[in-house]
C-alpha cells in the first residue's frame, strides 16, 4: 500500500479528511508514530489502527493535538472579560458563545468563569465542540492538574476549584454552564446566531483552502457585531475579503 492510499483509508477510519491538513506537519506526525511502533509498511500500519483501539486513540490524539490550559494567553481573556463580553451583554439580553476545538474544556470553562464573575450566568449559553470524543469525555469530568491552572489567577482557582490531592476539580456550577458536543469543523453543520466564537490553535494545522472555508462559515455563524477570537500564531491575513473587521489583537468582528 502506498502512502496516499494509506492517508485516504485512515482518513475514512478516523472521520478526518487529511487532505485539508498541511501535508508537512501531518506527514511528520503520521510517520513519527510509524517509526515509534516499529512498523515498516503502510498496510501493516492501517491494520494496527483498525485492530488496536489504544493505538488508534493515540494516533487520533497525535493528529488533533490537544493542548490547552485555563486563561492561556491571559491578555486575551482579560479583553474578553473587560471589553468583548460586557459589550455583548449591553447589546443583547441573551448571548451565545461557541468554543470550537475546545480540547479538554479549559477554554470554555475559562469563559464560564468570566461570565460567572460578570454575574451573567442566566444570560449566556456556551457550546463547546471538538472532533475528539475522548477529550470531550475528559472535558466533561472537569478534573485538571496544577499546570492546567498556572495562568489562572489564584483567587479564581480557590473560588472555582476544589483541591483533591494533586488534582483540581472544577465546581459543578461552572461545569453546568457548558454544553459539550462532538463536531467536525470540516464537515458538520455550524452553530447559528452566535455572538462570540473562540477558535484558537486549531486551524493552524489546516491548508489555506480549509482555513478560508472555516472562517467563511464562522462569519456566517456570527450575528452582526459578533466576534471571532483566533490564536496568536494564526492571524487572518485575508480578513477584509472574508468580511471581517480587525477589532483587537486576535479578535475579528463581523460588521
Amino acid at each position: 500500500m502506498d502512502y496516499q492510499t494509506f492517508k485516504e483509508k485512515v482518513g475514512v477510519l478516523c472521520g478526518i479528511n487529511l487532505s485539508y491538513y498541511k501535508s508537512q506537519q501531518m506527514d511528520r506526525r503520521i510517520n513519527s508514530l510509524m517509526q515509534a511502533w516499529g512498523i515498516t509498511e503502510y498496510g501493516e500500519y492501517l491494520h494496527v489502527l483498525e485492530t488496536d483501539h489504544e493505538k488508534f486513540r493515540e494516533f487520533v490524539n497525535k493528529l488533533t493535538i490537544n493542548v490547552s490550559e485555563f486563561f492561556r494567553n491571559p491578555e486575551r481573556f482579560i479583553e474578553l472579560w473587560e471589553k468583548v463580553i460586557p459589550e455583548m451583554l449591553k447589546k443583547y439580553s441573551q448571548i451565545r458563545i461557541w468554543s470550537a476545538g475546545c480540547s479538554d474544556g479549559s477554554e470554555p470553562y475559562s469563559i464560564s468563569i468570566i461570565v460567572s464573575e460578570l454575574r451573567a450566568r442566566d444570560r449566556v449559553k456556551i457550546v463547546a465542540t471538538d472532533i475528539d470524543r475522548e477529550i470531550l469525555a475528559k472535558a466533561k469530568e472537569g478534573i485538571y492538574g496544577a499546570n492546567d491552572l498556572r495562568s489562572l489567577p489564584v483567587h479564581l482557582q480557590e473560588k472555582y476549584f476544589e483541591k483533591n490531592g494533586s488534582n483540581f476539580i472544577l465546581k459543578d456550577e461552572i461545569k453546568r454552564m457548558v454544553e459539550f458536543r462532538h463536531h467536525n469543523l470540516l464537515h458538520d453543520p455550524y452553530e447559528t446566531n452566535v455572538h462570540l466564537i473562540v477558535c484558537r490553535n486549531v486551524v493552524i494545522y489546516f491548508t489555506e483552502e480549509a482555513k478560508n472555508n472555516i472562517y467563511t462559515k464562522f462569519y456566517q455563524s456570527l450575528v452582526p457585531g459578533g466576534y471571532l477570537l483566533v490564536g496568536g500564531t494564526e492571524p487572518i491575513l485575508q480578513y477584509r475579503q472574508l468580511g471581517f473587521e480587525h477589532a483587537l489583537t486576535s479578535f475579528y468582528k463581523k460588521p
